[in-house]
C-alpha cells in the first residue's frame, strides 16, 4: 500500500488538496487526511506542492511498429516502455496501420501482452488500413467478441491515396460487425478511422450514418488537424461525434498541421463539446510527406510524449484550465472507448497517477499501483532497454 499526502488533485476536475491511498492496483481512498493504517506495511510519500492527474491514455499507437511507405528499410521499430512512461502514459491502445500485408494483427496482440507484463495497461484494435481488413479469427466482430484485448477495429483508412476506398455498404458492414462484437464482448466496438488528405474527408462516415442505423459515436476519426480544410470540417463534424487530434506530427509538418494545443481550443470555440475531443500520438507510426506526383519526399516518426507536451501547451500557451486540458487525454478517451476503470482519480478506479511539479515535469508516475517514476527518475524500463 502507498499513501500520497496532500497532493492537489485533478480528477480531472479540481477537487483540492487530498490524500490518496492505493493498494494492489486500485485507489482505495481519497480524503482530506487519511491516517496511516496500523499493522499494515505502507509507504508514505509527501506530495505537498505537487499536482496529480490521471494517467494519460494514448489511444492510437503503432506499438508493434509500422511504416514502410519508403520501402522495407523505413519500417518503424516496436514501442519501448520508457517512451510511454516519459510521456505520463499508463494506458495505450495499439493498432496496425498502413501495412496490413507485411505485418499482422497477431504481432500487435503479442505486443499488447508484452506491455501488460511490463506493468502498463494495453488494448488494441483489430484490422488495418485495408478493407476487407485483416483479423485473427476471420471477422472483426469475432475478434472483438472473443479476444479480451481487442476493443474495436482500425485504423481503417478513408479519404487517402493509401485507402482501399471502401464503399458505403462495406463501411456499414464493417461498423455493424464491430458494434455487435462490442455488445457481445462488453466493449466499445468502435471503428477508428484514419483520415487522409482528400477534400470533404468526412463524407464517407456521413454517408454511412445517413444510410444506416449507426450513430456518429460508432466512429473515432483521427488526424483531424492534419491540414486546414479537414480541421474546418472537423469543427462541424465534431458537434455530432468524437474526433481525435494527432499530437506527434505537428513539429515535423508545421506548414500543414494545426498545432494540437491550438486545435483543441479552436474546436471548443467553434462549438465542439469538450467531451467529443481526444488527443493521441500516432507514435511509432511513420509520418510521410508525398509530393504532387505521389512520391515520398519526407519521413518522420512520432513519439508518445507529444500528447503530454501538447496537453501542457494547451494550458501554458493557450490558456486552458488544467482540468479541461487533462480530459482530452484521460476521461474523454476512457468514456469513448468504455474503459471503465481508467481516466479518472476516484475510489475503485485503477491506480494510474501522474504527479506534476511546479515546472510541469513528471515527478512521480504510478501505473496499476506500482511506482514507475519517483522523484523525476524513471525506475522501470522495458525488456532490452
Amino acid at each position: 500500500m502507498i499513501l500520497f499526502k496532500k497532493a492537489e488533485v485533478y480528477a480531472p476536475e479540481l477537487t483540492g488538496r487530498k490524500d490518496i491511498l492505493i493498494g494492489g492496483k486500485k485507489i482505495l481512498a481519497i480524503a482530506d487526511n487519511i491516517k496511516t493504517p496500523t499493522g499494515i506495511e505502507i509507504e508514505v510519500i509527501e506530495a505537498e506542492g505537487l499536482r496529480v492527474i490521471p494517467g494519460l491514455i494514448d489511444a492510437h499507437v503503432h506499438i508493434a511498429g509500422a511504416g514502410g511507405e519508403g520501402g522495407p528499410a523505413t519500417r518503424t521499430p516496436e514501442l519501448q516502455l520508457s517512451r510511454l512512461l516519459e510521456g505520463g502514459i499508463t494506458t495505450v491502445i495499439g493498432c496496425l496501420g498502413t501495412d496490413g500485408f507485411g505485418r499482422n494483427v497477431e504481432s500487435v496482440l503479442m505486443k499488447v501482452k508484452s506491455l501488460r507484463q511490463e506493468g502498463v495497461s494495453s488494448w488494441m484494435y483489430t484490422g488495418a488500413y485495408q478493407v476487407p481488413t485483416p483479423t485473427i479469427l476471420g471477422d472483426v466482430g469475432k475478434d472483438i467478441t472473443l479476444i479480451e484485448e481487442i476493443i474495436g477495429v482500425g485504423e481503417i483508412a478513408i479519404s487517402d491515396h493509401r485507402s482501399s476506398f471502401p464503399s458505403t455498404d462495406e463501411l456499414i458492414r464493417l461498423a455493424e460487425h464491430a458494434r455487435v462484437g462490442g455488445m457481445l464482448g462488453g466493449k466499445a466496438g468502435i471503428v477508428n478511422i484514419h483520415m487522409g488528405d482528400a477534400k470533404n474527408p468526412f463524407q464517407p462516415i456521413i454517408d454511412v450514418v445517413e444510410k444506416s442505423e449507426l450513430k456518429y459515436s460508432q466512429f473515432l476519426p483521427t488526424h483531424c488537424n492534419r491540414n486546414d480544410y479537414i480541421f474546418e470540417d472537423a469543427k462541424e463534424y465534431g458537434k455530432n461525434g468524437p474526433i481525435d487530434i494527432t499530437a506527434s506530427s505537428y513539429p515535423y509538418f508545421p506548414e500543414y498541421e494545426i498545432k494540437p494545443s491550438k486545435a483543441i481550443v479552436e474546436l471548443i470555440k467553434a462549438g465542439v463539446p469538450l467531451e467529443n475531443i481526444t488527443m493521441t500520438s500516432d507514435a511509432c507510426g511513420s509520418l510521410p510527406d508525398f509530393d504532387e506526383k505521389g512520391n515520398l519526399v519526407k519521413l518522420e516518426m512520432g513519439l508518445p510524449k507529444s500528447v503530454f507536451d501538447e496537453m501542457m501547451d494547451a494550458v501554458t500557451k493557450e490558456g486552458m484550465k488544467l482540468e479541461d486540458a487533462v480530459k482530452v487525454a484521460t476521461s474523454n478517451v476512457a468514456d469513448i472507448l468504455k474503459l471503465k476503470d481508467k481516466g479518472k482519480i476516484a475510489v475503485g478506479k485503477d491506480a494510474d497517477l501522474v504527479f506534476l511539479d511546479a515546472e510541469n515535469r513528471i515527478y512521480h508516475l504510478v501505473a496499476l499501483g506500482k511506482i514507475m517514476t519517483k522523484n523525476a527518475k524513471m525506475l522501470v524500463k522495458g525488456s532490452y532497454e
